[in-house]
């Protein structure tokens, strides 16, 4: 995780931040910090969590799971780091590879080019492990297509492509999210049949509606025995559009989480929304519990 002391939202680069002035996407630090600290706080009592140092400048930089990718099928600790099509965000590599370094990992990093295109690759947000070395991979948005084949090909693994096409869902947790290794949650509706398809060889899908996936159900945390999720209903009248929509997606998310034995936990988030983020932004796995521990 990275405290977010250079957090800003001063240069829009996505489409929820694009359909707020200015005005209404000043961050309250403050808050902003009030905030990462409580989820801070109670990940820290399941997990060993490490800080990055912030860097003045890097707008985006407390939203590590675009940082890069540690790979749980290699024998030895990897982690691939990103390399960023988001403008704002190039250079924030850095200050992850040296961390993966100093933890003795063998950093490896997409090349500029691949099949003669160029590479983008924006981590864990857009890559996820299922099981072995199955994974799944968005593409279109934020990473390219030619990521997915030259990790594939250079780490022996097998990504089921998913294509992102729509603009607030621009990367893959935004649509998916790993409960089990035999059950996930996805938004079918967005994934062509042969993603689709290709999944349903190895686990179960739990279909979420694009109204839920845009309200965050899948920018979740999965903890040995909880789901974290955030939500902005006690910040919501009754009279906001919004409420309705939150309130089912929790429901739906804790009729999910009974299901699997898992307790829901919901954090308030709201400064981060302000950057088009939600709750999974803001952390990256460096080892993850198998199912059952």
């Amino acid at each position: 995780m990275n405290l977010p002391l250079s957090l800003s939202a001063r240069i829009p680069n996505n489409a929820y931040m694009e359909d707020l002035s200015p005005s209404k996407r000043e961050i309250c630090l403050d808050r902003a910090v009030a905030q990462f600290l409580a989820l801070y706080k109670h990940i820290a009592q399941h997990a060993v969590v490490f800080l990055l140092p912030s860097t003045p400048g890097f707008q985006d930089q407390p939203y590590v799971s675009n940082l890069g990718l540690v790979l749980p099928h290699c024998k030895e600790d990897t982690v691939i780091i990103s390399r960023f099509r988001s403008e704002p965000r190039i250079g924030e590599e850095r200050t992850g590879a040296d961390f993966f370094k100093l933890m003795n990992f063998t950093v490896e990093r997409p090349p500029e080019t691949f099949e003669e295109e160029p590479v983008y690759f924006e981590g864990e947000a857009d890559l996820k492990h299922i099981q072995g070395n199955l994974y799944i991979g968005a593409h279109g948005l934020r990473t390219s297509r030619n990521a997915l084949t030259w990790a594939a090909e250079r780490f022996e693994m097998e990504i089921v492509p998913f294509r992102t096409t729509d603009p607030y869902l621009y990367h893959l947790d935004c649509c998916f999210l790993r409960i089990t290794e035999q059950a996930a949650m996805l938004c079918t509706s967005l994934a062509d049949r042969m993603c689709v398809r290709a999944l349903e060889q190895h686990c179960e899908i739990i279909d979420v509606s694009v109204e839920h996936a845009r309200a965050g159900i899948t920018n979740s945390l999965v903890l040995p025995g909880e789901v974290l999720c955030d939500s902005a209903l006690i910040e919501l009248g009754k009279e906001s559009p919004s409420y309705s929509i939150e309130k089912a997606k929790i429901e739906h998310l804790e009729q999910i989480c009974s299901r699997f034995g898992l307790t829901l936990r919901v954090f308030c988030m709201s400064e981060f929304y302000k950057s088009g983020a939600l709750l999974s932004c803001l952390i990256m796995h460096i080892k993850q519990a198998t199912d059952g521990a």
